[in-house]
């Protein structure tokens, strides 16, 4: 099973390039895995692209709103409680100097083996764990 993080939600949810091959993620391996932190950093990006960057108007933000949680409600992704990773996020976290946030999804995909990232820094240390790795640029 593939753990998402939300670098790559955030770039299906927003429409970023490389949404599409997150995509098709979505669509071949439904259900993706995640912790329930995913929805507060996917709920930032769309504000920070509203109201810091003005790339969208406040509707358009809603709707990206709703959009992400259409995602988890109809179970293309499978949201845990990231209660049960922290212990070992936070070793990795003072292990690698990931921030505890990235370390959940790592944590998460020890447990199921296979990581859906866009961020380079959780590539390598997921890498280095054994995990495998899917990235997307």
């Amino acid at each position: 099973m593939i753990v998402i993080d939300a670098s790559a939600l955030v770039k299906y949810i927003l429409c970023e390039e490389g949404w599409d091959r997150v995509s098709n993620y979505l669509k071949r391996y439904r259900s993706l895995y995640s912790v329930d932190h995913i929805v507060k950093e996917c709920s930032n990006a769309i504000w920070r692209h509203s109201r810091l960057r003005g790339l969208i108007d406040r509707d358009t933000a809603l709707e990206l709103f709703r959009r992400l949680i259409r995602v988890i409600e109809t179970g293309v992704v499978v949201v845990e409680p990231e209660g049960k990773y922290l212990e070992r996020a936070l070793e990795l976290s003072l292990n690698s100097g990931l921030p505890i946030y990235d370390a959940l999804y790592i944590a998460q995909a020890e447990r199921y083996g296979e990581l859906l990232t866009s961020d380079k820094q959780q590539m390598r240390t997921a890498g280095s764990l054994g995990i495998r790795v899917h990235y997307i640029e």
